[in-house]
C-alpha cells in the first residue's frame, strides 16, 4: 500500500484512499438525530435493500418491508420489522398495507426489473389493479424511462399523501468515498478510456437510457439499457473477446437519490472477472457500494482496479 505522498508523486493517478474509511467511524450529517419513525420499505431485487433496512433499524427506526414478488430477496424478512411480498402491479396493495401500518416516509430500494414489460401478454400476467391503471394513465404515458416510471409510482403514492425519501438519508455510509479502493491502478491508457467513457456514461443518463458505458481502446463496445449493468459487460465480454476493457458507471446529471442511484457490489466485480474486465470506474460520492470490503478484495485477487472519481477531476486530468 503506497502512503498519499508516494501516490502524488504520479500526476496520472488520484490521491490513495485506504479501505480504513468504510470501516471508519464518519459523522455523515447528523443521521443518527434523525428521530426514530415508522418507514416502509419498497423493495426490488439485490442486496441494497437488506443494507438500509438493517442500517434504518440500528438507527433505531421501525422498517415495514414490502417486497416486489419474483424480485425481492426472501431474506429481508429477517431484517425487517414486518415484511410482505406484493405483486409488481398492485399498487392500491401496496398503499393499503403501507396506510395499515401506519408508515411516515417510504423509501424505494433495489433493482426493478422492467423486462417484465415486454414479455407476452404482459398485461394478463401482472394483472395490474385500478390504482397501477391511474398511475399508468396519467403519470406514465409519455415514454418508459425508468425516470418516467418511477416517478410515476411515487406521484401514485402522493395522491395518498405518503411522501418518499432517498435511502441514503438514513445509511449515506453506503455512498463510495473519493479515490483508489484497490492496489491496482489504471494505466495511462486505461485513464483514457475512463475519461473517454466518463462524458458518453453521463450523456447517455441525461437520456436516461442507462448509467454503464464499456470501453476499450477509446472505442465503445457497451452501452447498458434496459439489460442492467451486469449483462452490459457480459456483452462487452462477448464483443470484446481479448478482454482488458474498462467499465465506466454513473450518476444521472439529473439524479433523483430517491431511486435508481448506481450501486455495483461483488457480483459486480464478479461478472467482470468472467468477461474480462480490468477497470470499473465510478462517481464518487453518487455510487452506492455494497460490502466495500469484500469488493475491494476480490478485485484485488482478480486484477481489476476500481477508482473512484469526479467530473471536475477528469476535467483537470485531460486539460494537463
Amino acid at each position: 500500500m503506497l502512503s498519499d505522498q508516494e501516490s502524488n508523486s504520479d500526476p496520472d493517478i488520484l490521491p490513495f484512499v485506504g479501505r480504513s474509511v468504510f470501516g471508519a467511524s464518519i459523522d455523515h450529517g447528523g443521521t443518527n438525530l434523525i428521530a426514530p419513525m415508522r418507514l416502509g420499505l419498497l423493495a426490488g431485487a439485490g442486496e441494497f435493500p437488506i443494507r438500509f433496512a438493517r442500517a434504518a433499524r440500528n438507527a433505531g427506526h421501525y422498517v415495514y418491508g414490502l417486497g416486489v414478488s419474483g424480485m425481492a430477496s426472501k431474506d429481508l424478512a429477517q431484517d425487517c420489522d414486518e415484511f410482505r411480498f406484493a405483486p409488481l402491479a398492485r399498487l392500491g396493495k401496496a398503499i393499503r398495507l403501507f396506510r395499515k401500518a401506519n408508515v411516515e416516509r417510504i423509501i424505494m430500494a433495489g433493482k426493478i426489473e422492467k423486462t417484465v414489460l415486454f414479455h407476452p401478454f404482459r398485461w394478463v400476467r401482472l394483472m395490474p389493479d385500478w390504482r397501477t391503471l391511474h398511475m399508468w394513465y396519467h403519470y406514465a404515458r409519455k415514454n418508459k424511462k425508468d425516470d418516467t416510471l418511477l416517478l410515476a409510482v411515487i406521484r401514485e403514492f402522493e395522491r395518498d399523501n405518503f411522501v418518499f425519501d432517498s435511502a441514503l438519508k438514513y445509511c449515506p455510509e453506503l455512498l463510495v468515498k473519493h479515490g483508489f479502493l484497490t492496489h491496482r491502478r489504471p494505466s495511462a491508457a486505461q485513464w483514457k478510456d475512463i475519461r473517454f467513457g466518463w462524458d458518453l456514461a453521463r450523456e447517455m443518463g441525461r437520456l436516461d437510457i442507462g448509467q454503464t458505458v464499456v470501453v476499450n481502446g477509446t472505442a465503445v463496445i457497451a452501452v447498458e439499457a434496459i439489460e442492467g449493468t451486469d449483462r452490459c459487460i457480459r456483452r462487452a465480454g462477448e464483443l470484446c473477446r481479448r478482454g482488458g476493457f474498462t467499465v465506466v458507471k454513473v450518476a444521472k446529471p439529473q439524479q433523483d437519490m430517491r431511486f435508481d442511484v448506481p450501486t455495483i457490489g461483488i457480483e459486480t466485480i464478479k461478472t467482470m472477472h468472467e468477461s474480462g474486465g480490468k477497470v470499473l470506474a465510478i462517481e464518487s460520492g453518487m455510487t452506492i457500494i455494497i460490502s466495500p470490503q469484500d469488493v475491494a478484495e476480490l478485485a484485488d485477487k482478480f486484477g481489476i482496479s476500481i477508482v473512484a472519481v469526479n467530473a471536475d477531476e477528469l476535467a483537470l486530468q485531460a486539460a494537463a
